[in-house]
């Protein structure tokens, strides 16, 4: 009987950590397909499809402003900042990255990768203002990565280092500018295709790279991971799948407690599958989680264990908290906060 109690007990608290109110208010409408986030100033930043770059407030969503920053239709897929600047990079070649006064809002090139496979999927700076941009890999085989260490602007800052070899076929997804991670001194790089791997680094030694092999689901061009988080320098947590089987959820969910040298499945065959970014919610010491795909919002709150879906909005394709309390997220024609409880 005292065990049939405890039980009980563990699956009423099961229930209730996973009876999550949500609430959605919708900031944006716009004719976009939004992949890339940044909040700052109390604004949520973008950009997006037809050379799209804008903000529009968290308090007030009639604040708001949009620019184009070609005349070309660039598709933004990636969206960083450091402390004085906000940064993107277009898809395919030529790629033109941008940098964008935060102050001003006055922006410019300040250079452009030619190489025919160009494709950046990435890209993030940390508080210190060390960034990296990632894109496919060249030709050879060789990565294209970008490393940036006060700015952009000053190409002596920028540094091609020894990376992993890629196996052939294997690459990177620009699903939601989320398939970098970094906590403290460390980064993490997902990879999916015909192999999905983590490769990691220190800011220490920015020149040695680590590649550590995952079970992830893989093998053909539209598998693996998608996105990952890192809550500390040891726990992290990777998404993906199959964007082309969204429905398919076996080895789609993995996470790590040695900073990325080995992963363990998580939730096979028990998700409502393909996700397209995670993060883990602020303050929860890795507990909580909220991933979203394309067609359904998930929400952990056992460590990546177990998953409920909280919302069946669809066209969502990237997140990011605000506080503990509220997720904005983007994607196809618009951007949305939702308060969840």
């Amino acid at each position: 009987m005292k065990n049939a109690f405890r039980i009980l007990i563990f699956l009423f608290c099961l229930n209730f950590s996973f009876a999550q109110k949500v609430e959605f208010e919708t900031l944006l409408k716009d004719q976009i397909s939004i992949r890339a986030l940044q909040i700052y100033d109390g604004k949520v930043w973008y950009s997006g499809t037809d050379s799209k770059f804008g903000y529009v407030s968290l308090k007030d969503s009639a604040d708001k402003m949009q620019m184009r920053l070609s005349e070309e239709k660039l598709e933004f897929r990636t969206l960083a900042q450091d402390s004085k600047q906000f940064y993107a990079i277009n898809i395919l070649s030529p790629a033109y990255l941008f940098a964008i006064n935060k102050k001003s809002l006055k922006y410019k090139i300040t250079k452009v990768d030619t190489a025919k496979t160009a494709f950046f999927d990435a890209f993030i700076f940390d508080k210190f203002d060390r960034g990296i941009a990632i894109s496919d890999p060249m030709e050879s085989g060789n990565a294209n990565p970008l490393l940036f260490f006060k700015s952009v602007l000053n190409p002596k800052e920028t540094v091609r280092p020894t990376f992993p070899k890629y196996f052939p076929g294997e690459a990177h997804f620009a699903a939601s500018n989320t398939n970098i991670a970094m906590n403290g001194d460390k980064v993490w790089i997902a990879t999916g295709g015909t192999h999905s791997r983590i490769f990691k680094f220190s800011w220490s030694d920015p020149m040695k790279w680590e590649a550590f092999e995952t079970p992830f689901v893989q093998g053909t061009s539209s598998t693996g991971i998608y996105s990952i988080d890192f809550y500390d320098k040891n726990f992290g947590i990777a998404v993906g799948g199959d964007y082309t089987k969204q429905a398919e959820n076996i080895d789609n969910i993995a996470t790590t407690n040695d900073g990325g040298k080995t992963w363990q499945i998580q939730a096979s065959g028990k998700n409502t599958g393909y996700k397209t970014c995670v993060k883990f919610r602020p303050k929860s010491k890795g507990k909580d989680i909220i991933a979203v795909g394309d067609q359904n919002i998930e929400f952990s709150s056992d460590y990546g264990k177990t998953w409920k879906t909280i919302s069946e909005e669809k066209g969502l394709y990237v997140c990011q908290w605000i506080d503990q309390n509220t997720v904005v997220f983007a994607g196809k024609n618009r951007i949305v906060k939702m308060k969840i409880e």
